[in-house]
């Protein structure tokens, strides 16, 4: 058994590919016989995923979840910044530019105003629960758009660390909500098609949130998407330091 135990620690990365690909297994089986399709398996999970990381991180006392455990270490790097930035460039790889075309002005008012949108809900909650500094409501605000721009903006106009981190879970959790909701309301607002997935990705920004709640509408959608969630997350770290910082300094002081 310890012999066994060393092959799997050695080989973490392949053992984290196993475990996700068991895991989707079991996510599309309950999919078809407890939801009979309705929702799909990429968003079931993605709650199993939430669950077993918390409990990995409840049962270790760690900080990263089933990484925490030995065997399953390699899930750190799968889930981890390089594989997922590869993810990321590699859905470029997909895109028809004669579609990009086609989005015009709607891709890039998408873009503008998603981030603008965001960015001014997740101020106004943060000077909501007390954060009225401009620093702390930039910061959350960005990461109302992201959890990437959020420590980004933070870093630069010099956040405290537990606003930073706030500023991750608000990303966080548009994230996750973006992956599972996608599917269910994607029927209702027709987002069906190369152009609607352009412009929901410049809305919604979270490029993991997109990408996965697209895989789970209709994954032929997801590199156009993932694109204009992309050039969202580019539009937020320029804009959420600089310009929108300048604005909420004027606005509340600083």
């Amino acid at each position: 058994m310890d012999q066994i135990i060393g092959v799997f620690e050695s080989n973490d990365l392949l053992v984290a590919f196993v475990v996700v690909g068991g895991l989707m297994a079991v996510s599309g089986w309950l999919s078809k016989k407890l939801t009979r399709g309705w929702l799909h398996g990429s968003a079931i999970a993605i709650v199993l995923g939430l669950a077993l990381a918390y409990w990995g991180g409840w049962a270790t006392g760690g900080e990263h979840g089933l990484a925490d455990i030995a065997v399953f270490s390699g899930l750190g790097l799968m889930g981890g910044a390089m594989l997922r930035d590869f993810a990321i460039v590699s859905t470029a790889y997909g895109v028809d530019l004669r579609e990009i075309r086609r989005a015009g002005m709607v891709g890039v008012l998408s873009i503008v105003l998603g981030v603008l949108v965001s960015f001014a809900v997740g101020a106004a909650i943060a000077a909501a629960f007390g954060y009225t500094d401009a620093a702390s409501m930039a910061t959350i605000g960005a990461g109302a758009a992201t959890y990437i721009v959020g420590p980004v903006t933070g870093t630069a106009v010099g956040a405290s660390s537990e606003v930073i981190a706030l500023s991750v879970a608000a990303g966080l959790v548009k994230s996750v909500v973006v992956m599972v909701g996608t599917p269910l309301i994607a029927p209702l607002i027709g987002l069906n098609n190369p152009k609607s997935a352009m412009a929901y990705g410049g809305s919604m920004g979270t490029t993991s949130g997109v990408a996965g709640g697209l895989a789970a509408t209709d994954k032929r959608l997801v590199p156009y998407g993932a694109m204009t969630a992309t050039f969202y997350t580019g539009l937020g770290c320029l804009l959420g330091p600089s310009l929108l910082y300048v604005v909420l300094r004027a606005l509340v002081g600083g």
